[in-house]
C-alpha cells in the first residue's frame, strides 16, 4: 500500500470576488498563469506527489484537476462538503483561498515545515488578533470531526476543532480583496 502524501492542497475557487468586480481564481498572476494556477504550481514545486482538489470553479491553466462544485454557502460548508467527498489520504491538507496569490515556493516550503510540527489540529496563524484558517493546514485525523460539524462559518468550524497556533514567520496569506489590495500586489 502506498504511503500517504506529505500534504495535499484544497483550493477554494468559489468566491464571486464582488469587491474586486469579478472572480479571483482566474485573474492573471504576475508570474504567469492565473492566481489559482500559480498556487497549484507553488504547491507542486514543494510537494509534487501531493493531491490537489479544487472546490468551486475550474482553473483555466489546470482544467483536469479533481473538482467539487462549491455549494455556495460559504467556505465552511464547502470544506465540509470536500471532506465528506472521501479525498485521498494525505497527512495534512493546505486549505487555501485563491485570493492569497502572494505565496511562493520558498515561503510555502517554510510554512509547511512549521505546520508539520502540529498533529491532530488545524494549524494556523493568528494575525492582528484574528485566527486565519485559510492558508492553514488541516491534519487528516480531524477530517471526521470536520464532516460532523454543523458550523456554517469558518469561525464556527474553528471553535469545534483543535487548533495549533503557528508563529507564522513564513505565512504569506494576506488576502487581496479590494482594488487597493490589488493595486499594491500588481
Amino acid at each position: 500500500m502506498r504511503s500517504p502524501a506529505r500534504c495535499g492542497l484544497v483550493l477554494l475557487t468559489g468566491g464571486q470576488g464582488a469587491r474586486l468586480g469579478g472572480t479571483k481564481h482566474d485573474r492573471p498572476h504576475p508570474c504567469g498563469g492565473s492566481w489559482g494556477g500559480h498556487l497549484v504550481t507553488v504547491f507542486r514545486s514543494v510537494v509534487p506527489e501531493g493531491p490537489v482538489h479544487i472546490v468551486g470553479a475550474p482553473l483555466p491553466d489546470f482544467p483536469g484537476l479533481p473538482r467539487l462544485e462549491d455549494p455556495r454557502e460559504g467556505p465552511a460548508v464547502a470544506l465540509r462538503a470536500w471532506a465528506a467527498s472521501s479525498p485521498p489520504h494525505a497527512l495534512r491538507w493546505w486549505v487555501l483561498a485563491c485570493d492569497q496569490p502572494r505565496w511562493n515556493a520558498k515561503s510555502f516550503e517554510s510554512w509547511l515545515a512549521e505546520a508539520e510540527s502540529v498533529d491532530e489540529a488545524w494549524a494556523l496563524v493568528v494575525r492582528d488578533g484574528h485566527r486565519q484558517p485559510l492558508g492553514g493546514f488541516l491534519t487528516a485525523s480531524i477530517l471526521p470531526r470536520l464532516i460532523q460539524s454543523e458550523a456554517r462559518s469558518l469561525h464556527g468550524l474553528m471553535d469545534g476543532l483543535p487548533l495549533g497556533i503557528l508563529s507564522g514567520v513564513a505565512w504569506m496569506g494576506a488576502d487581496i480583496d479590494t482594488p487597493g489590495d490589488l493595486e499594491a500586489f500588481v
